[in-house]
Order: structure tokens, then sequence, then C-alpha cells
């Protein structure tokens, strides 16, 4: 299925102060940034909405909202395409129906190969024992 393009309006981004070492820069300019994007409220198609809404992803919350933070580059608009993309992967991870698993079973000969296996390694731990005269 085609993944439709998301508004700007629906995307929400802040800038915070990324985590880690990086010197005195660090503590002065709010490099990272966090992405808000509502599944309830956004554009999406309901069959979109719904597969995302049944992700077990740490980013959805509760009330459906994904929230993805940004903060390997130095530059904040480094950042906010980084958390488009990933947002971006994971509307496309939805995108594409996961086959349905059909249930097989093994074939008579299989089942008999491996039995026959399990006699033969049977045999040989028989054969280990200690001997008796």
């Amino acid at each position: 299925m085609k993944i439709p393009e998301i508004p700007s309006n629906e995307i929400e981004f802040s800038a915070i102060r990324a985590q880690g070492s990086g010197g005195q820069n660090v503590n002065k300019v709010s490099s990272a940034v966090h992405l808000r994007f509502s599944i309830p409220n956004s554009s999406l198609p309901a069959e979109f909405k719904s597969r995302l809404l049944a992700l077990h992803d740490q980013r959805i919350n509760k009330e459906g909202v994904v929230v993805i933070k940004a903060q390997t580059s130095r530059s904040q608009e480094a950042n906010r395409a980084e958390a488009t993309m990933r947002l971006m992967a994971l509307i496309e991870s939805v995108a594409v129906l996961a086959k349905p698993r059909r249930a097989t079973k093994p074939s008579y000969g299989a089942k008999q190969r491996r039995l026959d296996g399990k006699q033969l390694r049977g045999s040989v731990k028989v054969l280990r024992g200690k001997v008796t005269f």
C-alpha cells in the first residue's frame, strides 16, 4: 500500500538539550529534537492507524502519540530530519501486511527420519554404559 504524505502541521517538534558528553556547548545549545505525532488525530488511513496502535513499540504511548527523540547530530536541522525519517520508517513498517502463517505438518518420512535418528543416538549412549560380564 502507498504511504501517504504527512502534513507538517501534524508533526510537532520541540528542541531539548542533548544527553551525554559534548563539552561546554552541550549545556548551552538545545540541539536534540523531540518529535510528537498523534496517531488518532492524524490524516493517515484508518488501517494504518489501527496497525500503528496495535504495535507494541515503546515510542508509542497509551494516548497513541509517537514520541521520537533524535540527538545523534550536533545540528538541530539534522536531528529534525533524522526524527522525521524514523517516523516515516515506522509508518512504512505497517504499510506492508505480513503474510498469514499457514499451519503445516511434517511428512511421514520426516517423522521416521527423526525417530530413527533418536533411536541411533539412544543406542550409542547405551553402549557407553558399564560393561558387565
